[in-house]
Order: C-alpha cells, then sequence, then structure tokens
C-alpha cells in the first residue's frame, strides 16, 4: 500500500482517466461490479453503495474559488487513479459546470465499474448574469425550482446530456431544506409539492430500473426524517452533520431513523468543507462556530501523537457507523483527491479513539473504526 509521501512525491500530469492498464483496488472498494452485485442484499430493502469512499463534486463546480478545466481534470484523474470509484455530482454545482466536467472524465471509463449519482430540484436555463452563490466563474445559466414530476424527468435527462453518459445511478432531491437561502421557512411548501411530485416520480423510476435508488440531498436533518414518514428513499446524503466538529444530533435522531428504515447515508462535507483539511473557513456559510478553531487544534495535535493525522481520522469517523454507505470529501486539486484517498486507505490507531473520547472531543456514543 503506497504512502502519502510517496504518491505525492510522484504524482504525475495527466496520468490516467483515460488509461488503460490494470490498477490495484484497495481494501475499500471492488475492482467492478454488475447489477447483481449493485442490486439490493436479499435481506434487505433498499439499494446500498457497493463503495465506502468517493468523491464531491462541490469545488470541481467552482465552490468558494475558481477551479480550472486543467485542475479539474486532474483532480479526478487522480481519485481515478487511487482507486475512487463513487462521483457524486449536481445540476446546482457551478451551474451545470461540475457535471459537465465529470461526464468529461467518466466517459472514457467502463460505465459498469462506477457509481454517479447526481441531484434534482433545479432547472437551468441559460442568462447572462448567473448567480454566484458559492460558485467563482459559473457556467452562463440561471435556475428555478421545480420539485415536480414532470420536473424531475426533466432534470434528469438535463443531466444526461451535460454528463454524456446513459445512466445515472442515484438520484438526490437537492437542498429541500431550511437553510436554502432561496426557500428558507417556504421549504415546506416546497416539501409538499417533492412529496406529491418528485417522490413517487423517483420511486417510479426506480422500479422502472432507471434509477437504482434515490433520497435527499440536504444540510439539515428535518427534511430528511420528514421524508422517512411520506416516502420511500433508498440512501440520503446528509451534508455538514456527521463530522468530528458536529456529530450529536446525527446519532441521537438522524441515524436510528435511518436504520429503522433500512435507510442508509451518504456523509456530505466531512471535512465541513475544508476545515478538518486545515482551511480556515467552516462549512458553506463560512460561519466559524466558537471554540472550533482549537477543537480543530486539540484533535490534530491527538491525531499527530499517535502518528496520523488530522484528515485521515476525520474521514475515518464519519466513514464508521454502520448506516453511513460513504464518505464524499471533495478536492480542487490532484493533490487533495490523491490525499483524501490515501487517508481513507491508512488506519488510524485505536489510541487515539480513545484519547479523542477521554479527552471529550468526539460523543461517547461516536461509532469508531474497529482495529
Amino acid at each position: 500500500m503506497g504512502t502519502r509521501r510517496n504518491f505525492l512525491s510522484n504524482l504525475v500530469k495527466g496520468a490516467v482517466c483515460s488509461a488503460t492498464a490494470p490498477w490495484m483496488a484497495p481494501r475499500w472498494t471492488k475492482t467492478s461490479f454488475t447489477d447483481t452485485d449493485m442490486s439490493e442484499n436479499p435481506n434487505k430493502k433498499h439499494y446500498r453503495l457497493p463503495f465506502h469512499s468517493g468523491l464531491g463534486g462541490v469545488a470541481i463546480g467552482n465552490g468558494f474559488k475558481p477551479t480550472s478545466d486543467e485542475n479539474a481534470q486532474l483532480a479526478l484523474e487522480s481519485a481515478w487513479a487511487e482507486g475512487v470509484r463513487y462521483f457524486d455530482t449536481s445540476p446546482w454545482y457551478g451551474l451545470g459546470l461540475s457535471e459537465r466536467r465529470f461526464g468529461h472524465c467518466l466517459k472514457n471509463q467502463k460505465r459498469e465499474e462506477y457509481v454517479l449519482s447526481t441531484k434534482v430540484g433545479r432547472l437551468l436555463k441559460a442568462t447572462k448574469t448567473p448567480p454566484r452563490a458559492l460558485w467563482q466563474n459559473p457556467s452562463p445559466f440561471t435556475h428555478t425550482y421545480d420539485y415536480t414530476a414532470s420536473g424531475v424527468r426533466r432534470s434528469v435527462e438535463d443531466s444526461l446530456q451535460r454528463l454524456g453518459l446513459e445512466s445515472i445511478d442515484v438520484v438526490f432531491i437537492h437542498d429541500l431544506s431550511p437553510d436554502n437561502g432561496d426557500l428558507k421557512e417556504r421549504w415546506t411548501e416546497q416539501f409538499e409539492i417533492a412529496a406529491k411530485g418528485a417522490m413517487p416520480e423517483l420511486t417510479k423510476m426506480r422500479e422502472e430500473g432507471l434509477i437504482k435508488g434515490w433520497g435527499l440531498g440536504v444540510n439539515t436533518i428535518e427534511p430528511i426524517l420528514k421524508t422517512l414518514e411520506v416516502a420511500d428513499p433508498d440512501i440520503c446524503l446528509s451534508a455538514t452533520q456527521y463530522s468530528l466538529m458536529h456529530h450529536q444530533d446525527a446519532l441521537d435522531r438522524l441515524f436510528p431513523a435511518c436504520e429503522k428504515k433500512d435507510v442508509s447515508i451518504v456523509v456530505g462535507a466531512p471535512l465541513n468543507a475544508g476545515f478538518l483539511a486545515g482551511v480556515d473557513r467552516y462549512d458553506y456559510s463560512g460561519k466559524m462556530p466558537e471554540g472550533y478553531q482549537a477543537k480543530r487544534e486539540k484533535i490534530a495535535a491527538i491525531a499527530k501523537k499517535h502518528g496520523t493525522d488530522l484528515r485521515t481520522v476525520a474521514l475515518h469517523f464519519s466513514a464508521a457507523p454502520s448506516v453511513v454507505a460513504a464518505v464524499i470529501p471533495g478536492a480542487r486539486t490532484a493533490r487533495q483527491a490523491a490525499e483524501n484517498a490515501i487517508s481513507m486507505k491508512t488506519k488510524v490507531p485505536s489510541e487515539v479513539w480513545k484519547e479523542l473520547k477521554a479527552e471529550k472531543l468526539i460523543s461517547e456514543q461516536a461509532p469508531v473504526p474497529q482495529s
């Protein structure tokens, strides 16, 4: 197994998205899978991802700052070279830019060798004045919200055209949540539309074999809990809600409810949008909770004491609960993508978890990886 130092010192541009040479699969992924492999466990009801780690597409869509086409391609190639086979994107990320960049890379790969998820809820149309939001230099599009059945069908078709691919595996209903600055308290009105439109339509698409699973992709817990009451999702993307810094609410409310319904979780933003990789930015709003920098320093010091690093500890922590199907940190560069992937192939000494709990830096109830 390669080390972070060895990989990064030998990182070569243009490695691999179109390469045909065989690669060594790490422990946490499969070399390939068939429809049978991807089907639901015969003892379970819902689809579950076959890979425990992936790549999120916010930075590839120019989140927070611009990412050049070249750097985006190299980041995707680097992830693929390190064995990453789950990729998550959205029409919202860069207003179509992220999907186009993912598709440009993945079109050279065998479709059965990776899993792809994207999102619905916003439809794009051309404009001379695109909204910036998180996106720097986005594509020239604006968006309208559409959580209806027909809106879902159109959104999926639009995504397939941007991606240039023939299929999407998982679809997440995106940002149907009170933290959405466009919707705010009106999110419940849109939720009712989705409950009558998007949700049954995605269930129908699953039954038709057009997708393998669906769920919500949100940054708060309540919309997922509400969806579990009114619909039949397979897997939900919960971003910012389960990390080293913030996890008790998910342990208390989200995870038990999902386990009861046999719904798994993809943990988005396991590094809190770069904060647990050393960036002085927390989540998507940028507002830094009081005491979090000091807490990060303490966790980093414990990690270093036991011969590992903050990023690796953070990713393994978020991946540990049995309800978690995958974690999807983002990456802007080849180096970041490699660091994330290598961290997922590196064991964290059990002493780290013992000391973090003893110092009350993580919840006593939080699951941790087995040695």
